[in-house]
């Protein structure tokens, strides 16, 4: 229970849910006794009424008699429907308190779950899969209600009607009693080790299952490769061979899950013979009446699905256990992006890096090696480089993405570290490399950055990027959506409403990181041209592998293996020998081609 122990702050959050329930667990089971109780009397009052009725054999009173008897008969019945339609009343109570409660710590977990990913660092999502991260906040969210719902739910319920039946049973008879109550352990074992077999072979079912369907997704999302390669039929025979692996374990969970209810049945028959055979002695003796015994019977059967229950309920404290433990994992991960002065003031865009080192912490690999350059506010930089030098990691520190291995950054004269990470992110605008949209409309990607973002902002922005005639010829304009249920975007409209997005909001740090890759040379040159304007009195940083976007900078450094190499203006570089005269060598006669 210690990795359930995070749960009770939820439980006490809702502590009066709990508390109601408990008491309309107990007032549920008193209704649920009472009717044995009237049983016996009804079968007592039957037995005796019989006797006396065939003394008064051929007297009037006879009739009389007989009337009484079934008056006090109709009374009963009436009364223990009474007590069940009581008892029904009570238990809807239940479960709209306990399972409610549940409901409500789920959604209370999931939140708190989704807000603490939210400002974990991007090193996190490197270490661990998507996959990893939507099964803690749902299949094993899942798992945990079961334990805060149902599970205490029956369990309370269990502790309740034992306390209530047994201590009853044992004023009545306490001979018998222990005679009735022998089996049901038994019963609870047998129903937790079978229990325990099913579900780990639901586990199996649910993996493969998982697996199944993962190979189902990848096949319609690359069914182009499929066809190109013309493996359609290698890829149904692989279906076919997993499929009827997923059919055999299914085939197996059945064998074993069809000794479930003849168990039980088997169990609660012999309490029952048992109550029978040991009552019906003791009412040879004279010491016990036949209600009694029907009174007894009834309260096996009471006993028997709360019993049952116990194995059931332990199975699931237990996965919810192993549920929550997966969850704390990441719950008790830190951030290691902290403001140490939380500052939150308007950015002038003056930056600078001294000494800069950074090593990836995930992978160990230098991204920077004793990195240093200044930016005035309002001037543009330029960083060139090929593929693995370090451009990428500048922008992704610049944003507080990591913190730097060692070194220092300053923006405006304070170290990075003092600025609140919100506020220093909600002044920098950045289009990353790989160019994500969400399934959402046109207008409302480009205007994601921001809330306050009028509609001539946003084409505005959509103009500057070069994208506004190809949304003017999507069906819905702007209110087109992308995604499956949409317009499916090129490469290169992706980019320009990434570009878009970054601009509308008008961050005083503009960063691009290599966001014209996707783009042909001459809409390069529209968006290139449209920039200079969007980047005047605005520190940028265009990072890219290409000298057409580099040229544009006031300043320009090239990096390889994370140290630079070369600096200077555009022309300066051209004069010297080296990378920067290369890549603009081989892209000129690329272009001419």
């Amino acid at each position: 229970m210690k990795h359930l122990a995070v749960l009770n702050k939820y439980l006490l959050r809702y502590k009066w849910h709990l508390l109601f329930g408990v008491i309309f667990i107990i007032i549920s089971n008193l209704f649920a006794i009472i009717p044995a109780r009237i049983v016996r009397y009804a079968f007592d009052l039957v037995r005796e009424t019989l006797d006396i009725y065939h003394v008064y054999n051929g007297f009037n009173v006879q009739s009389a008699l007989f009337g009484i008897f079934s008056k006090s008969i109709v009374v009963y019945g009436v009364v223990i429907l009474l007590m069940a339609l009581l008892k029904g009343i009570f238990l809807f109570f239940v479960r709209q308190t306990l399972i409610v409660m549940s409901r409500l710590i789920e959604y209370d977990l999931k939140n708190d779950i989704y807000a603490h990913y939210q400002v974990l660092p991007l090193s996190f999502y490197r270490q661990n899969n998507t996959g990893d991260l939507m099964a803690r906040i749902s299949e094993d969210v899942s798992r945990v209600r079961m334990y805060v719902g149902p599970a205490i739910m029956y369990g309370l319920n269990l502790i309740v009607l034992f306390i209530l039946v047994i201590s009853y049973m044992l004023s009545v008879n306490v001979k018998l009693t222990l005679f009735v109550l022998f089996p049901l352990p038994f019963l609870s074992l047998a129903i937790y080790f079978v229990n325990t077999v099913i579900e780990k072979k639901s586990d199996m079912i649910q993996k493969k299952l998982s697996d199944l369907s993962t190979f189902v997704q990848e096949a319609f999302s690359g069914i182009r490769v499929i066809k190109s390669y013309a493996r359609e039929a290698d890829r149904v025979k692989y279906f076919t061979v997993e499929s009827n692996e997923y059919k055999m374990r299914s085939l197996d969970l059945v064998k074993v899950d069809a000794f479930f209810q003849p168990l039980i049945v088997s169990l609660i028959g012999l309490s029952t013979l048992i109550t029978v055979y040991v009552g019906g002695l003791q009412v040879m003796e004279g010491t016990l009446t036949a209600g009694t015994i029907a009174e007894f019977i009834l309260y096996v059967y009471q006993l028997t699905w709360p019993v049952a229950a116990l194995g059931w309920t332990t199975s699931m404290v237990q996965r919810a256990s192993a549920s929550q433990q997966r969850i704390n994992e990441f719950m008790n991960i830190k951030s290691d992006i902290v403001s140490e002065k939380n500052i939150e003031k308007q950015i002038k865009g003056d930056i600078v890096f001294d000494k800069v080192r950074f090593v990836y912490p995930d992978s160990g690999i230098v991204g920077l090696q004793e990195l240093s350059f200044k930016i005035k506010a309002g001037q543009s930089l330029s960083i060139l480089g090929t593929t693995g030098s370090g451009k990428s990691t500048v922008a992704a520190i610049l944003s507080r993405m990591y913190d730097v291995t060692s070194g220092s950054i300053f923006i405006d004269g304070i170290p990075i570290k003092d600025f609140s990470v919100s506020s220093l992110r909600s002044q920098t605008g950045t289009v990353p490399q790989d160019v994500f949209l969400f399934s959402d409309t046109v207008k409302n990607n480009i205007a994601f950055g921001s809330v306050k973002i009028t509609e001539a902002q946003i084409e505005q922005a959509a103009k500057d990027a070069d994208v506004y005639d190809n949304i003017l010829n999507f069906s819905e304009k702007f209110d087109t959506m992308i995604g499956e249920r949409g317009v499916t975007l090129s490469g290169g409209q992706k980019q320009r409403i990434s570009i878009a997005r970054a601009i509308v909001r008008e961050p005083a740090i503009l960063i691009l990181d290599d966001s014209l890759s996707a783009i042909d040379a001459k809409t390069e040159n529209n968006i290139l041209n449209n920039l200079k304007r969007i980047m005047k009195n605005r520190t940028s940083i265009i990072i890219s592998h290409r000298v057409s976007s580099a040229k544009m900078a006031d300043y320009i450094i090239v990096l390889h293996d994370g140290k630079i190499v070369q600096q200077g203006t555009h022309e300066s570089l051209l004069l010297q020998e080296g990378m920067y005269k290369e890549l603009n060598e081989k892209q000129m006669e690329t272009e001419s081609v």
